[in-house]
């Protein structure tokens, strides 16, 4: 009985793996021979089961255990060469025919010679040892492979070391021994498992067996029920175990809890759903190589693309490729309206299908849900507080709707459509969709952003340009009015006739440098770097620009060197900061401008000092530098300091500042020297 039962399981366990076998759609030697070899190892199962067929004799166990063994020989001597070929170029080489004799002579020479039996135990201890030398064969020359065939090594060496032990033992005692006999079924069935992982691993075999996810629900839940029922039975028995009154009373209530709770089980929809994903999640491999579908959508979602129309062309493509569908839409929520920004071989959408997609758009914006069209027109019940008119779905010539959201709110949808083939949504396909879905709305808003920063750049850039226009026009306008204000005095002067004249004429070149500056953005700027004489570019601009204001300013020349810049850009930055000085200092006070230069000679050194105001270290570090930030009210614009930090730094010098309130300040300027 205890054999019986180890054969039954070894006869039902290599059964089921032969149909899964026959599942395998795609035709080859290995599948032929795992088909072969399954079918031969049940077999010899079965006939050891003493209940059906009898005690087997020595003679028939002698000729199952030759039939079996032979076979797996011939399966290993097709693997040798990692590559499965005809069986009559396998069987024709030299090694598989040496190997193949001594089970050919085992089989024949019995019916036609007296052997004894220890020659036969002997004959197949050594077909157990041909087995493991093939193994080791196999296991050394598979390489990086090693992994794959591992299980494989482990199931038939292990099977074969219990053969040799078992035909080793009966050839010293002549006889074998009734527990390794009786042990053979329980051995095959444990190790299976080794055989199959083998089978599932070794890729080139190109036998993909397939367990339906139904067929395990189904026997899931048969389990499940046999579980329940055996703890019921055995909560039953104890009662019963213990008697009483209560006994039947007890017994009669478990019979009908069980069967409400059985019912419920195999009737409810949800709890069936629940298991099957789970049961999918955690059993089955997944769908897809997310590793080699993550570089594919990377590759469809080009960084750096100027074009937003690109931008959405390239979004839609990743979402079609994801899921290999055919065409599809990109739609985008303006206002009350949905807008195409991007089309893929996909028919114009008749109103009907407009109607149907605002009304999913409004579903939408309150649930977060991948829309199914052909789940949606047969299982309404899954899109619970989905109200569409269904007699419309007939019509949709598209198949998926993907909301697309942005800060939580909807941004827009994506509509897909595919071939009869195209997969149909489940659990993974819509985790999937869901994280292909949030790296393509990564893409797209980066991208408007992007072009927003880019827009507003631009604005900035220009409005930043008028600012510097209007503040040199601030300029010009003081030396006008410094012209006006001398003019009745000067008026019969000749110099100041001919100074006036200057001063118009460079005045109207900077102006129309100003206009060319506004009415042409793209227009690039010549360099007017020229050598320039430090203290005297001071001198004019103290001359000319400055000598009307009190306090006049002194210009201090210690030492000097020439330096290679742009002379204008020099004086009105030089001018900017010696008017601020004497307007935060008393008419009483004093402006001083020394020039010198650095101890290493490497640099011009040109010092703006007044007795005036001052500023605090806060001012200093938080304001003065900043543009658009002014103290002045409308008549500044807050830009002179910022201009003149960036003109020195552009330059390679540096601006320092030191200040005192109500004690005056400082300004040292670094002018690299040539």
């Amino acid at each position: 009985m205890i054999a019986d039962i180890g054969f039954v399981l070894s006869t039902a366990s290599y059964s089921l793996l032969l149909l899964l076998l026959f599942t395998v759609r795609k035709a080859g030697l290995a599948k032929y021979l795992l088909i072969l070899a399954t079918a031969g190892t049940a077999c010899w199962s079965l006939f050891h089961i003493n209940s059906l067929f009898g005690a087997v004799n020595i003679q028939q166990l002698f000729l199952f255990d030759t039939i079996k063994q032979s076979i797996w020989l011939i399966f290993l001597l097709s693997c040798i060469n990692t590559d499965f070929r005809s069986l009559n170029e396998v069987l024709a080489k030299p090694f598989s025919m040496v190997m193949l004799a001594i089970p050919i002579i085992a089989v024949v020479a019995p019916l036609f010679l007296p052997i004894a039996l220890t020659w036969r135990f002997m004959a197949h201890t050594i077909i157990a040892l041909q087995a493991l030398v093939i193994l080791e064969l196999i296991y050394r020359q598979a390489g990086e492979s090693r992994w794959a065939y591992k299980p494989l090594v482990l199931y038939l060496g292990a099977t074969n070391l219990f053969e040799f032990v078992t035909f080793a033992n009966a050839t010293m005692v002549g006889n074998l021994e009734v527990n390794y006999i009786a042990a053979r079924g329980y051995i095959y069935t444990a190790l299976l498992p080794l055989l199959v992982l083998a089978i599932r691993r070794i890729k080139h075999w190109g036998v993909d067996i397939f367990i339906s996810r139904e067929i395990v629900l189904h026997s899931s839940l048969l389990m499940v029920a046999g579980a329940y029922l055996f703890v019921m039975a055995m909560a039953g028995y104890f009662v019963k175990y213990i008697g009483g009154e209560w006994g039947a009373t007890i017994q009669i209530l478990l019979i009908v809890l069980s069967t409400v709770l059985l019912m419920t089980l195999f009737l409810s929809n949800s709890l069936r759903v629940k298991i099957r994903v789970f049961i999918t999640k955690h059993f089955f491999a997944n769908q897809f190589d997310y590793r080699i579908e993550w570089l594919k959508l990377t590759e469809a979602l080009p960084l750096n693309e100027s074009n937003i129309s690109e931008v959405y062309h390239n979004a839609l493509n990743g979402l079609i490729q994801a899921i290999e569908y055919d065409d599809g839409l990109l739609l985008k929520k303006e206002g009350q309206h949905l807008v195409i920004k991007a089309q893929n071989d996909h028919d114009e959408l008749t109103p009907r299908e407009w109607q149907i997609l605002h009304e999913l758009a409004s579903y939408c914006e309150q649930k977060d849900w991948i829309i199914d069209i052909e789940e949606l027109r047969y299982k309404p019940f899954v899109y619970e507080g989905l109200k569409v008119n269904h007699a419309l779905l007939n019509e949709c010539s598209f198949q998926l709707v993907m909301p697309i959201y942005k800060s939580e709110q909807l941004w827009g949808m994506a509509v897909l459509n595919g071939h009869e083939s195209t997969r149909k949504l489940n659990w993974e396909l819509r985790d999937y969709l869901s994280a292909v879905r949030a790296q393509v709305s990564s893409y797209l808003f980066h991208n408007e952003a992007g072009k927003e920063v880019a827009e507003n750049a631009q604005f900035a850039a220009f409005n930043r340009m008028s600012a510097f226009v209007l503040h040199d026009l601030k300029n010009v306008l003081a030396q006008i009015d410094l012209i006006l204000a001398n003019a009745e005095q000067h008026k019969n002067n000749p110099e100041f006739i001919e100074d006036t004249f200057e001063t118009l004429k460079h005045t109207k070149a900077r102006m129309d440098k100003m206009l060319r500056q506004l009415t042409d953005k793209k227009e690039v700027q010549q360099s007017s770097e020229k050598i320039v004489n430090v203290s005297r570019s001071l001198n004019n601009v103290i001359v000319k620009k400055c000598a009307g204001n009190l306090p006049v300013p002194r210009l201090i020349v210690i030492d000097e060197k020439q330096l290679v810049i742009d002379e204008e850009k020099f004086c009105n930055v030089m001018y900017h900061l010696i008017s601020n000085a004497q307007q935060a200092t008393s008419d009483t006070g004093t402006v001083t401008i020394t020039v010198d230069l650095s101890v290493d000679h490497a640099f011009v050194i040109v010092t703006i000092a007044d007795t005036g105001e001052g500023m605090s270290q806060e001012f200093i570090d938080t304001r003065l530098f900043k543009p658009f930030d002014t103290t002045k009210g409308n008549a500044g614009m807050g830009i002179g300091a910022y201009d003149a930090k960036s003109f020195v730094e552009k330059i390679g010098g540096s601006i320092k500042v030191e200040s005192e309130q109500n004690k005056g300040s400082v300004f040292t300027l670094s002018f690299p020297a040539q």
